[in-house]
């Protein structure tokens, strides 16, 4: 496989313990289906929840030509903006797969990293809701990862109340006898 920016050869390697395809050249890296999501979530765990909607809902998946062709399927690729994060990504509409130039996917991972920290209480705990929702309908993923998903954004919650409620945190530390964040 080639490189869609520079056209260097692609070589494998491993990237937050998913096997993806970089540029040897120019830093770029392809993900085929689903390795951004599960490249994320291994490099930010907390972000586990935080998935581009995109690719929940293929048919609505709308861009501007990257003019690049995929490297896989050789099928033009879009260029889109990765969820609320401002990074821009090449998406290929044929295989689904992805192209992030030199740098993206930190970025990609770092904005995902700010938004949850300056997430607000009530926005966690209307995501909560949607994350309980969907454990108990079973209409997203897998049991499995419903659950993992409600986990992280529970706990994320109760993280960002015990921030924003100091008095109600030193309280649990006292009743504790020991720090609230364990």
């Amino acid at each position: 496989m080639n490189c869609p920016e520079c056209g260097a050869s692609l070589e494998r390697r491993n990237l937050a313990s998913v096997i993806v395809d970089e540029c040897v050249e120019c830093g770029g890296i392809w993900f085929d289906r689903d390795e951004l999501r599960r490249a994320k979530d291994a490099a930010e765990p907390d972000a586990n929840w935080l998935d581009f909607e995109a690719w929940k809902h293929t048919d609505s998946v709308h861009g501007k030509p990257a003019g690049m062709d995929c490297p896989s399927c050789e099928v033009p690729l879009l260029e889109l903006t990765y969820g609320d994060t401002g990074v821009e990504i090449d998406h290929c509409p044929g295989c689904w797969g992805v192209w992030l130039a030199k740098g993206r996917f930190r970025a990609i991972v770092e904005a995902l990293d700010k938004q949850i920290d300056s997430m607000p209480a009530a926005e966690l705990f209307q995501a909560t809701l949607r994350e309980a929702r969907s454990l108990i309908e079973g209409t997203e993923e897998n049991l499995g990862s419903d659950w993992h998903d409600f986990a992280t954004v529970l706990r994320l919650l109760e993280y960002r109340f015990l921030v924003d409620n100091p008095s109600v945190a030193a309280a649990l530390a006292r009743f504790q006898g020991g720090s609230p964040f364990r």
